[in-house]
């Protein structure tokens, strides 16, 4: 089953699972998915699931569809493909693809916790630790059963937090990292001030907080 990962400049805002025959997209808001932007036809696509193939095919819209910046009107989707309407990217991910994007969990109940965040797990559950490379970034888990705990962020998007209680997304952009919210009522904090807009830029030393736990950015 695939997972659609809808983003605008590089901030992820939905991620949409594909469970239906028909999923559609567009403007209007009895979509499917709903991007609500004046750049987005009120019908602008659909996707079909034909056994394991997700096809998407434009719906004859104003601005069109593209893949990986070629415009299409009906196209298999693979992994990792690239769907750019207007302004929004939408990825298209397998479920093969578990190490692009494994949200961090903390279950402090768990003898031995599993990997807070999405480093390629082994099998024996752990995240590998890797020596971060020149000009890279980690994370440092501050308290809680994966304290002392530090990640490499290896992928552009990395989610943290508690799926259905806090989740947020640390991306790697041109010129650094942002840290933005993604699900939950509350808001995450950086540094003990709860985040405003939509996303804001991570420096070296940071600390992060969400769903009760506090993690400290680092830069090299």
């Amino acid at each position: 089953m695939g997972k659609l990962v809808v983003s605008l400049d590089g901030v992820v805002i939905k991620e949409v699972q594909i469970t239906k025959d028909k999923t559609t997209l567009g403007r209007r808001p009895y979509n499917d998915i709903v991007i609500d932007n004046l750049a987005v036809s009120g019908e602008h696509a659909v996707l079909q699931m034909v056994g394991a193939d997700v096809f998407i095919e434009d719906l004859n819209s104003t601005n069109g569809t593209y893949i990986n910046g070629k415009a299409i009107k009906k196209q298999l989707l693979a992994h990792d493909d690239t769907v750019e309407i207007g302004k929004y990217k939408i990825k298209y991910l397998t479920e093969d693809s578990t190490d692009y994007e494994r949200t961090m969990v903390m279950r402090p109940a768990q003898p031995s916790p599993p990997p807070f965040a999405s480093a390629g797990p082994t099998r024996s559950g752990h995240a590998p630790i890797a020596a971060a490379p020149a000009g890279s970034a980690s994370i440092k888990v501050l308290n809680g059963a994966a304290a002392g705990r530090e990640v490499t962020l290896t992928k552009v998007v990395t989610t943290v937090g508690k799926p259905g209680v806090q989740v947020a997304s640390i991306t790697r952009r041109p010129n650094g990292y942002a840290f933005a919210h993604v699900e939950g009522s509350n808001r995450p904090s950086v540094n003990g001030v709860p985040l405003i807009g939509d996303s804001v830029p991570l420096r070296n030393g940071d600390v992060i907080e969400l769903a009760g736990t506090a993690m400290q950015f680092i830069h090299h």
